[in-house]
């Protein structure tokens, strides 16, 4: 049974780490190239799609302010960072023969377009694959907040988030063998139990904008095409009970 309707314009989140691959830290570039394959197929005629990307693999904002680096310093040089994996995605996609274009929120002209929701929505009526960088262009907004308010501004049916794992779980299943995976609650469920798939800004978002997000195994070849079908790949986060 599908989970969702199969949408017609999604957000696909993707982090940073994704990006990684088999490396410690930086772009690894057989990662990069599986992740453009999955997103090519899953792609048809009727699916628009818009990816938010992560910077972590090359930028730890939060480990790095540790050692002293001011908090606003490091959230824009974390922006940096999500430029960075967005030309190499774009860069893989095209190269498969998918139209792309980059909008980043810092402005850097010669990179990547500015963000502007409507240029952004007519570059998804178009059949293009946006990809939104730079964060929301503030500091102290997580990347899971800049995809649930991207998903928003472009009116996107679902907000895919590609994680290490399959679904949501009481408690963290790579500490807790008795974790069990939930098929399906409320973003407001997800606040009180405290899961930390995205963060309350992101949750609240989606929540007051009627926006379901599913949270599925990105490294599960196919399950980029599932997820984007509507098939039931990992857990429905509703934004209120039915």
């Amino acid at each position: 049974m599908a989970a969702t309707r199969k949408p017609k314009r999604v957000l696909l989140k993707i982090s940073g780490e994704a990006f990684r691959g088999n490396e410690r830290y930086g772009i690894d570039v057989d990662a990069i190239q599986h992740i453009a394959k999955e997103i090519s197929q899953a792609l048809t005629a009727n699916t628009q799609m818009a990816i938010v990307v992560g910077g972590g693999n090359i930028w730890r904002g939060t480990s790095d302010r540790a050692r002293g680096i001011e908090r606003v310093t490091a959230d824009y040089m974390g922006m940096l960072a999500t430029v960075i994996n967005a030309l190499s995605l774009q860069d893989a996609l095209e190269k498969m023969g998918i139209p792309t274009r980059v909008q980043s929120a810092i402005e850097i002209a010669k990179l990547a377009e500015a963000f502007i929701r409507r240029r952004a929505i007519r570059h998804l009526e178009k059949g293009r694959v946006v990809i939104f960088a730079g964060g929301t262009g503030n500091p102290y907004f997580s990347t899971d907040t800049t995809a649930a308010l991207r998903a928003v501004e472009i009116n996107a049916d679902v907000l895919l988030k590609g994680t290490q794992v399959d679904g949501v779980y009481s408690d963290d299943p790579r500490t807790n063998p008795k974790a069990k995976r939930l098929t399906e609650l409320t973003a407001m469920e997800a606040i009180r139990k405290r899961l930390r798939v995205m963060d309350t800004t992101a949750f609240s978002l989606c929540m007051d904008n009627h926006l379901p997000i599913m949270v599925f195994n990105l490294y599960k070849d196919g399950n980029i095409r599932r997820a984007v079908a509507g098939d039931a790949v990992g857990t429905l986060i509703k934004p209120s009970k039915d």
